[in-house]
């Protein structure tokens, strides 16, 4: 009795180390894959994905199993989930601040059709592609309804924060054709969570004691709350604080993250996700530079270097390549893989190129918009936790995830390399048809 009353301290006082012991790998682990990943053209973010899948059973706890396990003990697992779970909570706050629709001017419609196709497409493959898989790789008791509308959303799903890195590093964030991706990606994100609310509000299941019309009803109250008090409230903070100095006290920061937090209980309690009520809260801020900035400084560096990647190591812990034991597992995730690309990067190309743009910019339009990234990864845990997707489903897709992002730069740069080639050939054939005595010269 003695001992066992001695043993249980003993225990709860380990539980601190090993988180400590659990962040400091993680970190170094996230560190070492982003500087390995940049000297090859991808955004630090593909290093940090690959990392959180090597710390998890399809590697690490396949090469060393017995020290994987004694670092990530089950019980400790909660505890690395909820710091992770801050960490996207504020990543969609961030998220929602930066997106800004109404930026494109030029080529509006191409935009829009584009973006809407992009969006319909995926949708409607992924459905039609999950009432075939339905029987090998859904949940038992899950529907063909739930888990068909829920692979549709996974495969619509645009991830913005890459998108934009990849448009930075490869000089195209001010181009046309990086304009209108910025757009259709923006318009993205809001209609897939907005899609996404929805699908949780329908499908989740009965933890409350209102049903689906009432959640329905104070999803829709919800909604317009915060567009009609909130959002005309937050203005008329930032105005009184001064849009020059905004930030320049905690205050300030302190009130905007207290009405993310409060956003994000009230989504939960409706029945929608957390993330969704963080990410409409950033969709209600002031459309500021000063605003963007004040988090970029104070917020943003300790979310993204220390809490995102235990986000990625949660979900490398959840994903389990060897649960895709047999010929017939890699030939659905293949096809998986197969209907994701040519539902978001095909239909975006066809639709661009229909909307008028040339096929080299239609078809880096369509790459771009296939980039998945972490919002993915978000996507697909909310349907794990909500016991839509199997294991192996989740594996696969975060597969997917990963191969079409870490495509995205290769193929972009490929694509730019040879529109340079042709432009160039063009500017020599142009100058070696013009007359030696041309007056105008």
């Amino acid at each position: 009795m003695t001992g066992l009353a001695r043993s249980r301290p003993d225990r709860e006082d380990a539980a601190p180390v090993i988180l400590l012991l659990q962040i400091a790998i993680v970190l170094a682990t996230a560190r070492l894959a982003r500087w390995l990943v940049m000297p090859l053209g991808q955004p630090p973010v593909i290093g940090e994905m690959a990392a959180g899948l090597l710390l998890g059973p399809s590697f690490f706890g396949w090469l060393m199993p017995d020290s994987s396990a004694a670092l990530f003990p089950v019980p400790s697992l909660p505890a690395l989930n909820a710091l992770s779970q801050l960490g996207l909570v504020l990543f969609m706050f961030f998220l929602g601040v930066r997106v800004d629709a109404h930026k494109v001017d030029a080529r509006r419609n191409v935009a829009m059709v584009t973006s809407v196709t992009s969006i319909i497409v995926p949708f409607a493959l992924g459905a039609w592609l999950a009432t075939g898989l339905h029987e090998r790789l859904a949940p038992a008791g899950v529907g063909v309804l739930p888990f068909a509308l829920f692979f549709g959303a996974a495969m619509s799903i645009t991830a913005f924060p890459v998108l934009a890195r990849i448009l930075v590093d490869q000089r195209l964030l001010r181009t046309e054709v990086g304009v209108m991706a910025i757009a259709c990606a923006a318009f993205d994100d809001v209609t897939g969570w907005l899609i996404l609310a929805g699908l949780t509000t329908l499908i989740r299941p009965d933890d409350v004691s209102y049903g689906f019309g009432v959640r329905l009803l104070f999803l829709i109250g919800y909604l317009a709350v915060m567009m009609g008090i909130v959002r005309p409230a937050l203005r008329w903070f930032v105005n009184r604080r001064g849009r020059d100095g905004f930030g320049e006290s905690a205050d300030d920061l302190a009130v905007l993250l207290l009405v993310m937090l409060l956003s994000a209980v009230a989504t939960e309690f409706v029945g929608v996700h957390a993330l969704f009520g963080a990410f409409f809260a950033g969709l209600m801020m002031p459309r500021d530079a000063q605003i963007e900035r004040a988090f970029e400084q104070r917020i943003e560096p300790l979310t993204m270097t220390l809490l995102l990647p235990l986000f990625f190591a949660f979900t490398g812990l959840r994903t389990n390549v060897q649960l895709l034991n047999s010929a017939a597992m890699w030939r659905d995730a293949a096809l998986i893989l197969l209907v994701a690309v040519s539902g978001k990067a095909g239909a975006s190309t066809i639709a661009a190129r229909t909307m008028g743009l040339s096929w080299r910019d239609a078809s880096l339009l369509g790459v771009l918009m296939n980039t998945r990234g972490l919002v993915e990864l978000v996507v697909l845990n909310i349907g794990l936790d909500l016991g839509i997707l199997s294991p192996a489903a989740f594996s696969m897709l975060v597969l997917m995830a990963l191969i079409t992002t870490f495509a995205t730069s290769p193929i972009v740069r490929t694509l730019r390399t040879r529109e340079r080639r042709v432009e160039a050939v063009a500017i020599r054939d142009n100058e070696m048809q013009q007359p030696w005595g041309d007056p105008t010269r």
